[in-house]
């Protein structure tokens, strides 16, 4: 069985989705961001999983169902950690962000049995889950983090490292107010697409 790992902020104005603003206000971008995690943490919750790990920066609230682990994100670049989240896991892990709330418990459910590392592409170049069956921190230190190249850059480090990997869909993060509508669009009866449709009505009140 597989340690499922969410690395997340605490979604609070002014510190999450700050891309979204504008058109919307650091209150919607951070009620959005909410939903988005919600949405996340639900399918990582409904998905095969021995443990499931909330890696945060910030503390929990309502919105995390029951199931979780909780730990504070280390310090450091995002490479430093996301490196500790994996160091901190004994057997198989995979991990995946905060923004892509159109993720299903089926895309989770990962079996290492052929391979040893798992790659999820993003559209924007960087991505959005990282499973290894030995985690190794190595594998992600120094990796260039948020850049176009991120993703390319990180695949060909598990592959440079003899690794066997196996690709999931490529998905859409959630960064800007483009992106936020292709995803509820792929997702329409979730909580960040309900979320978004009353944030939109909002607007032409």
């Amino acid at each position: 069985m597989t340690t499922l790992l969410v690395i997340a902020k605490e979604p609070l104005p002014g510190r999450v989705k700050t891309r979204l603003t504008p058109p919307f206000t650091p209150w919607e971008a951070a009620e959005l961001a909410e939903a988005a995690l919600q949405d996340t943490l639900w399918a990582v919750a409904a998905a095969s999983a021995r443990t499931r790990v909330l890696v945060l920066d910030g503390e929990p609230g309502s919105w995390l169902p029951p199931g979780f682990d909780v730990v504070a994100q280390g310090p450091g670049g995002l490479d430093e950690r996301l490196a500790e989240a994996f160091a901190r896991c004994a057997g198989p892990a995979l991990l995946i962000g905060m923004d892509t709330p159109q993720v299903t418990p089926a895309l989770l459910d990962v079996d290492f049995a052929d391979c040893d590392a798992y790659f999820g592409p993003a559209e924007d170049g960087g991505f959005w889950a990282l499973g290894l069956a030995e985690p190794d921190p190595a594998l992600l230190r120094g990796v260039p983090m948020s850049t176009p190249s991120t993703g390319a850059v990180q695949r060909e480090r598990l592959v440079a490292a003899g690794l066997r990997v196996r690709d999931l869909p490529r998905l859409r993060d959630v960064d800007t107010a483009a992106d936020a509508d292709a995803v509820a669009t792929l997702a329409p009866h979730g909580r960040f697409a309900r979320r978004l449709a009353r944030c939109a009505a909002t607007k032409r009140s």
